[in-house]
């Protein structure tokens, strides 16, 4: 029931829609209740017992009172009235028009209804995915190394459908037939306590049954939404490794992976609709029960006279409680439905839920812009227990271009992730003039730097919004950022120049191309702190020639940071730090450490030159 609640706090404010629904329900449902309390009046008129009922009229038009007597007197009332001055035929008109008015009303409040709702599905849909967007936006990178990008697309697409169609679809059941229930049993209560009470000792007992089966749908539902996650995942890494699982022939085998998760779908899915579709034919079948228990009972005592009931207030009675079954149905099936809702729920709320570790303090303050040196003071760093960084003590000099080089492993990505906050130290600080890092805006950080990766992260969009990417800059700076980055010649040379669609995450292009384009991303920020991680190590000679000259027109004036494999790209860097197992072992120039014998960096340079000879 909390977490219920908590998805349809997403439909707030209630104010909007709320007052007006209930009034439209409790009408439609006084409406249609109504339709058969006419069948007394309808059975009297044809069974020719219309004497024994008018003389209980009233002589005059009663005064109005909120009571079900007052209602019944003022029909009573009228039918008198009819019945006198046109006879049986007048009164079984009145009956018939009364009959017809009271559907019209009842369907009338039941489309407005039904209408208001519609407006508060949407509304809890679209505040459940964009309150979920939202979050995982918010969320710190370690947190997508931990979970599947597969899951959290299923979450964001399937978990929001199912709640859609498993709780926000079922809000007509879950208030309304409730209530209407609750109208039935009122008038039939007020037409024989006795009969009424025999019914309810019965009912607990098959809603005790439908708990179970939910029970037991709740069990199924979360099994069920986990697998869909797991093959989510299972055709994400399909797509983003096509060019490797063609390559080695593994059809077979990622199929394999692929069938396994979807067997097992397949199967959970199964049992949820076998036990789901038991919950209906059940409730049936067990108010059916009821109802001819019923008969029995009330019959036995209609004929003995003890029921206190006419024998058409009898049948009446009968056909009011038959009527309890359509709501009862409904509302068990919608409990039943409800139970894969909130199972998707609950995983939808478990990432709103989760705070991110990387976020702004209370006080946080705007970064001021960027002066004079970057300073790492006495930095560790951990994922989780595993250390990666121990002790580090670094200072970058504004204007300076530091390199960090080493084996892999090092260390050397993870401390620049660092700089603009992808992570903060276990321990120790990082410095910008002096300000802690962690006691700024993340965007104030994150806005005097800019990032260009190993592996280009494109859009899938036009060359044009690539470049231009969350700035306002004009047609002739993003130009202009594609000239300096070398990457205007081919640009011109594509069927569309700049308003060519690049492909899902620029698969259209050559990697040389890719890169150059982020380059020309980060040359438009403008950023005054530059952060180059491996930016040239997967490209070509003639590629690597051309990033390389955009890079260093890039890094010109700019304060930078540059992760590199290629020891060559860097021997102009002003200092060369040497990283291994997360300690700083070396520092220097390029001509420095190779003047050290057996150090790592010279033994690195060596590898290098022999394997570039061979």
């Amino acid at each position: 029931m909390k977490v219920y609640l908590r998805l349809l706090s997403f439909a707030r404010p209630y104010g909007d829609f709320l007052p007006l629904y209930l009034l439209y329900m409790v009408l439609g449902i006084f409406f249609g209740i109504a339709n058969f309390t006419l069948v007394i009046p309808l059975l009297n008129v044809l069974f020719g017992t219309t004497d024994t009922h008018t003389t209980a009229a009233p002589a005059v038009l009663p005064h109005f009172a909120l009571t079900i007597d007052y209602i019944k007197d003022v029909f009573n009332y009228y039918f008198s009235q009819i019945m006198a001055v046109k006879g049986k035929r007048g009164a079984l008109a009145y009956v018939c028009g009364v009959i017809i008015a009271s559907v019209f009303f009842s369907n009338v409040f039941r489309y407005l209804g039904g209408k208001l709702l519609t407006k508060v599905r949407a509304r809890v849909v679209q505040n459940l995915r964009g309150a979920l967007y939202n979050r995982i936006l918010d969320l710190e990178l370690g947190y997508f190394s931990n979970e599947r990008k597969g899951d959290l697309m299923s979450r964001l697409t399937n978990d929001v459908h199912e709640v859609e169609i498993s709780v926000v679809n079922t809000l007509t059941a879950v208030f309304k037939e409730p209530l209407t229930i609750i109208g039935f049993f009122v008038l039939l209560f007020s037409m024989s306590a006795k009969l009424t009470i025999f019914t309810l000792v019965l009912l607990p007992i098959s809603g005790g049954i439908i708990a179970s089966v939910a029970k037991r749908l709740r069990r199924q539902a979360a099994l069920s939404q986990s697998t869909l996650g797991s093959m989510l995942s299972v055709i994400d890494e399909t797509l983003g490794s096509i060019r490797v699982i063609k390559g080695f022939n593994a059809q077979k085998y990622i199929l394999g992976k692929f069938r396994a998760q979807n067997d097992l779908y397949a199967q959970t899915t199964q049992s949820i609709d076998n036990t789901r579709d038991l919950a209906s034919p059940f409730s049936e079948f067990a108010g059916v029960a009821v109802v001819a228990g019923l008969l029995y009972y009330g019959g036995s005592l209609v004929l003995s006279g003890e029921a206190g009931l006419s024998a058409s207030a009898f049948i009446t009675y009968i056909i009011l409680f038959s009527q309890i079954l359509t709501p009862a149905k409904s509302l068990s099936g919608a409990f039943s439905n409800i139970q894969r809702g909130l199972v998707s729920g609950e995983r939808v709320l478990r990432v709103i839920d989760t705070e991110p570790t990387i976020r702004d303090r209370p006080d946080a303050t705007v970064l001021p812009a960027f002066e004079h040196q970057i300073e790492l003071r006495d930095v560790s760093f951990s994922y989780g227990d595993t250390a990666v960084l121990y002790d580090l003590n670094l200072t970058v000099k504004k204007g300076q271009t530091v390199a960090l080089v080493g084996p892999s492993g090092g260390g050397k990505s993870t401390l620049a992730d660092l700089l603009p906050r992808f992570y903060d130290p276990s321990a120790g600080r990082v410095l910008i003039d002096g300000h802690d890092i962690r006691d700024c805006t993340l965007h104030s950080v994150r806005d005097q730097m800019g990032i260009v990766t190993q592996e280009s992260i494109l859009f899938n969009d036009t060359i044009y919004n690539n470049i231009k990417f969350n700035t306002e800059a004009t047609e002739d700076q993003v130009i202009e950022a594609a000239r300096t980055a070398n990457a205007h010649d081919f640009i011109m040379q594509s069927p569309d120049g700049y308003q060519t669609l690049i492909g899902d995450r620029g698969g259209r292009l050559s990697g040389g191309q890719r890169q150059r384009l982020s380059i020309a991303r980060a040359i438009l920020r403008n950023p005054p702190i530059l952060i180059l991680d491996e930016a040239t190590s997967a490209l070509d000679t003639e590629s690597e020639k051309l990033v390389q000259e955009a890079l260093t027109r890039l890094m010109a004036s700019r304060t930078s940071l540059v992760i590199a494999h290629r020891l060559s790209t860097v021997r102009y860097a002003d200092e060369i730090v040497v990283l291994q197992h997360g300690r700083i072992v070396e520092r220097g120039t390029h001509d420095e450490l190779l003047r050290r014998d057996g150090g790592l960096y010279q033994r690195l340079s060596q590898l290098q030159t022999n394997a570039a000879l061979v």
